[in-house]
């Protein structure tokens, strides 16, 4: 068994995680300064987002330098330190490689701009624009809002950016960007890296042409560049120079896929990644675009996993998370007010015990919340922003009905300073924070969940401990229960003789669950619960929001 199945990956979004040297900002000396807390929460990989030179006007994913270190963050020799404080403590490291885009003030895109002839041109998609060179070359929009296209007066022409306009798209059909990316990968192995967190890899490639995409609300022209044949050709050309031979774990951030679009990518006999992140369970409460929200059901998120762990059961992995960086707070999203930590740890158990890689995002394992911003000045995040803009001009929405959105929604919410404890700044820094702290650090914090049997911090280190000391939760087979229950979660994992049963109650009532005929007769041991039980106490009635394990005897 692959050391990329059993492990339990943990992401730090080190602007926020642990500031040092106390000017706001988190820094990889911080990450050094708490390896003992992520030896004893039990995970074993770490990924980290970018630390790399950058302008910041994503957060680090405009990337000026692939090579180097931000010096908010540190340096080159601090990553160094990291990699064998890491190694030494049994953690390995993924790192983020960003290579759909740059930043525009990386050299290359520098050079590229200078002139129609520079070596550097092809590097980046160049076009003449339409109508006299007025117009963009189509009529793409990007993710972040407006035209996928900037007009560059130098040379009078176009380039394309699917984010940020200081976010200029690669031309991976030109073999020496390939090749210098390829440089880039090796580079960060010979460092000792072990894997690679792949920003919208399948975005990489776009259509011969770059023809004019559908009309639809947002983000036309998708058709043309998500998916493309030759995404693949260029996973498997990385895959079989570099990943395979050093055994590097590699997780591609794929939006709009599909299980069986994932599996294209996923399955062993393609010789591409070892899994991907999705999206679709974190659609179940929204309409078509994540800014136009609906109420979430446990139900709809129940049959999007099941799909997932159907669909890649043969020839694929999962990979498994409620939240990251660029997502809101799952126990603010799918949690339950009224049980926000017996909800938290429900959620947890549910999706961490599928098949599948666990990744937990910093602050997730004290059940951190969304933001409690109340103006727009607060936020940071440029998406967010941008959206603002784009509803109050476009579809003339309240600024109150934009807040609410953005108050759900925002990429910021995941990106206040970790909580470690009740104090000033909540221990994340001796100065102003680059973004505010949340004021619920005061009771939702490490110190004092380090100290409680019975709280979420503690609730993960037993389920992390129990996930890597039973096999049946890392090979077993994945069978659904009352797969149309409105309330109950169940599902069992299996290995030969072994096997467990989950059984999640998602209610503010107490429901009935009877145990299916092929579990009736066999000797059920309780393993693990958010509620106080006896061992041998029977499974029939759940309270509120509780989660139990079973294990056969």
């Amino acid at each position: 068994m692959s050391w990329k199945k059993e492990a339990v990956v943990y992401q730090i979004y080190p602007r926020s995680f642990k500031d040092a040297n106390g000017d706001g900002i988190g820094d990889i000396k911080g990450i050094i300064e708490q390896v003992p807390y992520l030896v004893k929460l039990g995970i074993n990989a770490v990924w980290l987002s970018p630390v790399y030179a950058s302008p910041m006007d994503d957060n680090g994913y405009d990337i000026s330098d692939y090579c180097a270190i931000h010096p908010e963050f540190g340096t080159l020799d601090d990553l160094k330190t990291l990699i064998g404080t890491l190694h030494q403590a049994g953690i390995k490291l993924i790192m983020d490689l960003v290579f759909n885009h740059t930043s525009d003030e990386h050299p290359w895109f520098i050079e590229s701009r200078t002139s129609t002839d520079n070596p550097k041109r092809d590097y980046y998609l160049w076009k003449k624009g339409r109508r006299g060179g007025k117009k963009p070359p189509n009529n793409w929009t990007s993710f972040f809002t407006g035209k996928a296209w900037t007009y560059d007066e130098t040379t009078n022409m176009w380039y394309l950016h699917l984010f940020g306009k200081k976010q200029p798209d690669l031309n991976w059909e030109h073999p020496a960007v390939r090749q210098a990316l390829k440089d880039v990968v090796r580079f960060w192995i010979d460092l000792g890296v072990d894997g690679f967190r792949l920003d919208v890899i399948n975005l990489i490639a776009k259509q011969d042409g770059l023809p004019n995409g559908r009309w639809r609300l947002a983000l036309r022209g998708i058709e043309h560049y998500a998916n493309q044949p030759k995404a693949h050709e260029y996973l498997r050309e990385f895959n079989e120079e570099l990943f395979g031979p050093h055994g590097i774990l590699t997780v591609g951030e794929t939006v709009f896929v599909t299980p069986e679009v994932a599996l294209q990518y996923v399955a062993e006999s393609r010789h591409e990644l070892d899994m991907v992140f999705h999206f679709e369970h974190m659609a179940v409460d929204t309409i078509n675009n994540k800014w136009f929200i609906k109420p979430f059901k446990m139900n709809n998120l129940k049959i999007v996993l099941d799909d997932w762990q159907q669909a890649l059961k043969q020839e694929g992995w999962n990979a498994l998370y409620l939240e990251n960086h660029d997502q809101p707070r799952s126990i603010s999203r799918f949690g339950d007010k009224t049980h926000p930590v017996r909800s938290a740890k429900l959620l947890a158990t549910l999706v961490f015990l599928q098949r599948g890689t666990p990744y937990i995002y910093q602050g997730q394992e004290i059940g951190m919340t969304n933001a409690h911003f109340t103006s727009l000045e607060q936020y940071r995040d440029l998406e967010t922003h941008n959206i603002y803009k784009l509803g109050r001009k476009v579809f003339k929405f309240s600024h109150k009905r934009m807040m609410k959105k953005i108050t759900y929604m925002s990429r910021d919410n995941a990106r206040t300073p970790m909580q470690w404890t009740s104090g000033e700044q909540a221990g994340f820094s001796r100065g102003e924070p680059w973004i505010e702290v949340n004021p619920n650090h005061v009771t939702i914090n490490v110190d004092k969940q380090d100290k409680d049997p019975l709280s979420v911090l503690n609730f993960y280190r037993k389920l992390i401990a129990l996930r890597q000391q039973n096999q049946v939760f890392i090979e077993g087979d994945y069978t659904l229960y009352e797969a149309n229950h409105r309330r109950l979660y169940v599902y069992t994992r299996s290995l030969a003789s072994d096997l467990a049963l989950v059984v999640g109650n998602y209610s503010r009532k107490t429901t009935r669950f009877t145990l299916p005929k092929a579990l009736k007769d066999l000797p059920l041991k309780l393993v693990l619960s958010n509620v106080e039980h006896e061992p041998d106490e029977p499974v029939d009635m759940l309270k509120p929001f509780e989660i139990r394990v079973y294990q056969r005897r």
